[in-house]
């Protein structure tokens, strides 16, 4: 048995499963998603220069100590990799995580003093910056067109040998906790290869479910998403759960059983235990803050931590918005109504929403910038957080993806922008005053609080409203991307429904229940929840979880009518502009796969003349818009 559970199917791949992981395959070669020997050399050489300087400086430092030259020559020292690049799933362009593990005669202080120097002092290597205060300490450097990031852990040994194994526990006594925390990447990503069935199923349904996070915009541990790790353990607990599926089949069994999941119960890979260490673990029983994390995926190995503490209640949601919408292309797949591309379009973000802030950094040059625009990205996911404490804001949606502002607009310097979407509620007649100024304000603080050590003159953060017709001078080209995609799930059946005109629906719906394999996966799938339910409830006996109170409580709606005030008002309207997924009707059609989503976004039309984003002027109206009954405007004025 692998996992907290039994398998769900023990079933063998059928014709029709290999035959879709083989399109699979062809669509993931087209997206150039999969290695190359050429990129596999070039990182292994990498990787091969940066331990060779590892050795080196552990010698020097050793005989810095006093150690006699035969015992530095032995001390040894390791260069281990982790994540993507560990896990084999990675790409053209992908970053490389590495560890670099001494012994105990070696600092901390010495790794970013005088290792940090022999690293900028080498001219194959760029951008070498240090980020000593981070919860896991790191150094970026960027060698041969590939970014590295090198975290640091000192064992308590005389000698670090190259057989050295990681997963022992007792390694990690009497260890600096930012050493533990270090480490945990090495132990996890092994931990997770032993506890998979197979492992190369796994690796290709990882590749895919990594690739359509990133274009569904839901892929970001800094922005409150998911990272690398927490999508390879959600992607192992299925692997589980279907040890000898394929990996198209691993695909749809995926956003079947997370579309479902009934968070915040925690995901598993393996039952949690106990050493007696004196680090903290996971357990909402024992830790009051554990019981207020919304989407736990607990790490396999000891110090068991919980992967996903920056997720809150509004980015659960938009994941789980992507997931159901996923499902529904799957069905599609499966019932070859649509290809594999479909279900890696990128998701409509800029088309989907009415309202905007643009986030913006700038700095002197690009290597200042790095530093500036990390520092911004981790602290950035409380903006929306904060937002969505306005009553009217019923959501706050961060796009994780950067984008460069346009010469125009950035005036030369080098920048970087995020943009919040915002959907606003209807008013019901009643007046809408909406002010973000204080919100703002004091995200702008928080930054430049954090900001003292690598604050420097030049440095600036920004802050804008912008509407939907804005956006042309932002991100053209993104507009033109979103907007040549399909609006609705299961667009082909509609389309065949209105052309051939001769079918009603109860009849498609009963030739869809004669086709054997669409009959299968009907039976599948309703079997899979209800023992995804049974698992679920017998989950409940590991980790019993308190009751998870709403992210609006009555303090903080308090907070927001305190902020409305008099500055903008609207009038009734009763017109939403955009309806997404109108063929709601339509859900019975091929129902065991064809699942459309009940999610709508609605956004509102309106006519609000609202503060220019780069001069502070006001813009005139749209005439389109003059016509609209109800006129919501939002102002706050540019921060900088």
């Amino acid at each position: 048995m692998y996992g907290m559970t039994s398998a769900i199917s023990d079933a063998l791949p059928t014709d029709m499963d290999i035959q879709l992981t083989k399109s699979l395959d062809d669509a993931l070669s087209k997206e150039k998603v999969i290695t190359t020997d050429e990129d596999l050399s070039q990182r292994l050489e990498v990787l091969s220069m940066l331990n060779n300087l590892a050795k080196e400086w552990i010698r020097e430092v050793s005989m810095e100590r006093n150690l006699p030259e035969i015992t530095a020559e032995n001390v040894g020292g390791l260069v281990c990799t982790f994540g993507s690049y560990r896990l084999g799933v990675y790409h053209k362009g992908a970053d490389i995580d590495a560890i670099i593990i001494v012994p105990r005669h070696i600092t901390r202080t010495d790794y970013f003093a005088t290792f940090y120097n022999k690293l900028k002092e080498n001219p194959s290597i760029n951008n070498v910056r240090a980020v000593e205060e981070a919860f896991v300490p790191v150094i970026k450097m960027i060698i041969q067109g590939i970014e590295i990031d090198m975290l640091f852990a000192r064992l308590a040994l005389k000698e670090v040998h190259e057989d050295t194994d990681l997963q022992q526990d007792d390694l990690l006594r009497n260890l600096n906790p930012k050493c533990v925390r270090s480490l945990n990447g090495c132990r996890v990503t092994d931990s997770i290869l032993r506890l998979v069935p197979n492992r190369e199923s796994f690796k290709k349904t990882l590749i895919a479910i990594k690739l359509w996070a990133k274009r569904h915009r839901v892929y970001s541990n800094a922005l409150g998403y998911l990272g690398g790790v927490s999508w390879a353990m959600l992607v192992a607990r299925v692997c589980q759960l279907y040890p000898n599926a394929a990996p198209a089949t691993l695909i749809h069994k995926f956003f079947l059983i997370f579309s479902k999941w009934q968070w915040p119960q925690p995901v598993l890979l393996k039952p949690s235990y106990f050493m007696d260490l004196g680090y903290p673990v996971w357990d909402p029983r024992v830790n009051m803050a554990d019981r207020n994390h919304v989407m736990p995926i607990i790490t396999p190995v000891y110090p068991q931590q919980n992967s996903t503490f920056n997720v809150s209640h509004s980015t659960l949601a938009i994941i789980q918005d992507e997931f159901k919408t996923s499902l529904d292309i799957m069905g599609e797949i499966l019932t070859g109504e649509s290809s594999w591309s479909k279900i890696f379009q990128p998701s409509k973000f800029f088309t989907k929403y009415r309202y905007f802030l643009a986030i913006t950094v700038f700095a002197n040059c690009d290597e200042e910038l790095l530093e500036w625009r990390g520092l911004v990205e981790s602290r950035l996911r409380f903006l929306p957080t904060s937002l969505e404490e306005i009553e009217c804001v019923q959501r706050s949606h961060l796009n994780p993806d950067q984008f460069i502002l346009p010469y125009e607009k950035s005036q030369g310097r080098p920048s970087s922008v995020w943009f919040v979407g915002l959907e606003i509620s209807k008013s019901n007649g009643t007046v809408v005053q909406l002010d973000f100024s204080t919100h703002i304000r004091d995200f702008c603080l928080l930054v430049k609080s954090r900001a003292h050590n690598i604050f420097k003159a030049g440095m600036d953060i920004q802050v804008n409203h912008l509407k939907r017709k804005d956006l042309k001078d932002y991100v053209p080209d993104e507009l033109k991307k979103e907007k040549a995609i399909p609006n609705t799930v299961g667009s082909k059946i509609i389309a065949r429904l209105s052309t051939e005109g001769k079918h009603s629906i109860p009849e498609l719906v009963e030739e869809s229940q004669k086709s054997p394999t669409s009959r299968k996966r009907s039976i599948e799938d309703e079997t899979d929840d209800n023992i995804i339910k049974k698992n679920l409830l017998s989950n409940e006996d590991i980790f019993v979880l308190g009751p998870v109170e709403s992210h609006r409580s009555p303090s903080s709606e308090n907070k927001s009518n305190n902020l409305v005030n008099t500055l903008l008002s609207t009038a009734k309207d009763d017109h939403p502009i955009s309806t997404e997924n109108e063929t709601k009707e339509n859900i019975n059609i091929v129902k065991e796969s064809l699942l459309l989503t009940d999610a709508r976004h609605s956004t509102i039309e309106s006519g609000d003349s609202l503060t220019s984003p780069v001069s502070n002027k006001c813009c005139a109206d749209d005439e389109s818009e003059e016509n609209d009954q109800k006129k919501l405007r939002l102002l706050h004025p540019t921060v900088a």
